[in-house]
């Protein structure tokens, strides 16, 4: 596992890079840089196809390129470090099966959600910790 941080716009990475970012189960999608991946992406309506079990928190939804965290029941709601660790781990599990070796995220769960970073990324080295995988952390 290899987690490296980078002062550069997350949607500039490499095709190799599938991308990662925390939502609620509602799909809202309103505010922070969920915005600009429904823009790019259409995730809000993909999304929405799934049936609300599927999308009951914590998860992780492959959906294109883009691995949607959903670490919390409603847009307002904050996540918890568990549900930020569950997510990912999740989201681990989807990787390993489909050979998915690089993701590029922000600083998931300490903007809008207001998670301090350093605890977030010691839970993300533990999740990741025994796999190959690459995690690249954008911050403008």
């Amino acid at each position: 596992m290899e987690i490296k941080e980078v002062y550069r716009d997350l949607f500039s990475v490499d095709n190799k890079y599938h991308l990662a970012h925390c939502i609620s189960s509602d799909c809202a999608m309103g505010a922070g840089i969920a915005v600009e991946f429904d823009r790019r992406f259409r995730l809000k309506s993909e999304l929405l196809r799934y049936s609300e079990d599927m999308r009951q928190h914590p998860t992780c939804i492959l959906e294109n390129r883009v691995l949607n965290l959903i670490t919390k029941d409603k847009y307002w709601h904050k996540p918890t470090y568990d549900t930020i660790r569950g997510s990912l781990e999740v989201m681990k599990e989807t990787a390993l099966r489909l050979n998915i070796e690089y993701i590029a995220m922000p600083r998931i769960g300490s903007g809008l959600d207001r998670l301090e970073w350093c605890k977030v990324r010691d839970i993300i080295e533990g999740v990741f910790e025994d796999t190959n995988i690459k995690i690249l952390v954008c911050r403008i």
